[in-house]
């Protein structure tokens, strides 16, 4: 089951919104500022982030797609054991919550009034939750509309 999200989550909401950008001729891609910031988190592949990524960062389409499977790998594990009724829901909900917490953060997930919607199983008021998580610092991104939507959608 949590494979199965797994997979979902990055098929249909991870990888067509973060997209794989600054490709390179060669396939490989290049780091790049953080789209709510400028700087600051730089980013790579397919949305990852982290202290071993800077500006010079390059990495092959199999790095970026290793480093995406492993990353979901984590962000689900978190999410299970913050909320562990979604190991009894269907597999598009576990994706929807493991791709809102790629994107926005495990700390922000535990605090959130979506999880305790989730966790109450009030999936009508999970959905309204999670659309509101629309902004970065401070501004609402239409990317990010679109994409709270979708993981809406799936719950």
């Amino acid at each position: 089951m949590i494979d199965d999200a797994i997979k979902l989550s990055a098929e249909a909401l991870v990888r067509p919104f973060e997209g794989y950008h600054r490709r390179l001729p060669d396939g490989s891609c290049r780091a790049y500022p953080d789209p709510g910031t400028g700087e600051r988190p730089w980013t790579i592949g397919w949305g990852s982030t982290g202290p071993d990524i800077g500006p010079d960062t390059v990495w092959s389409r199999e790095a970026a797609d290793a480093r995406l499977n492993h990353e979901l790998e984590g962000f689900a594990s978190a999410v299970v054991r913050m909320s562990p009724r979604l190991l009894r829901e269907p597999d598009s909900r576990l994706a929807a919550i493991i791709s809102f917490a790629y994107n926005c953060g495990t700390g922000n997930y535990r605090i959130s009034t979506l999880k305790k919607r989730v966790d109450e199983g009030d999936w009508a008021g999970a959905k309204q939750e999670i659309v509101k998580w629309n902004k970065a610092a401070g501004r609402v991104l239409n990317g990010l509309t679109r994409r709270r939507q979708a993981e809406a959608a799936m719950l």
